[in-house]
């Protein structure tokens, strides 16, 4: 499995409410909308998380994380990955992916990262968890 991470800021005339809402009900649906081809075929799993700065118990203050929203991609392979990164910047879908993104995000300058990924076993034997995701 190969794991894409990015880190998105909102775009700052957006609250985050608005920011939520237009990831969630447009820019995640941008090809289906153009009625194109998916521009992640072969993904496995596309999650976003919306960042809610909590107090840090060592400053008693909330620090600004950096970001609104880490977005993650998982792929059955490193190529899967590439095939999309290929579609995405493809001449005739970029101009209205970066039109989107002008009015969801901040910039275009959004880290893409792909994982390293270890587990710690955190049962009370030491032994491996299961985390049970459930969708409301």
């Amino acid at each position: 499995m190969f794991k894409q991470i990015c880190f998105f800021r909102k775009n700052p005339n957006m609250s985050a409410e608005a920011f939520l809402d237009y990831y969630e009900n447009q820019h995640s649906q941008l090809s289906k909308r153009q009625g194109r081809a998916p521009s992640i075929p072969n993904a496995v799993r596309y999650v976003r998380r919306y960042l809610v700065p909590e107090k840090n118990p060592v400053t008693n203050e909330i620090h600004d994380p950096g970001y609104d929203c880490i977005m993650e991609i998982w792929w059955k392979s490193r190529e899967d990955f590439e095939a999309s990164q290929r579609v995405i910047s493809s001449p005739d879908r970029i101009d209205f992916v970066k039109e989107d993104e002008a009015v969801l995000f901040a910039s275009h300058a959004n880290p893409v990262c792909s994982v390293i990924e270890y587990d710690s076993p955190m049962g009370p034997n030491g032994e491996s968890t299961h985390v049970k995701v459930v969708h409301l």
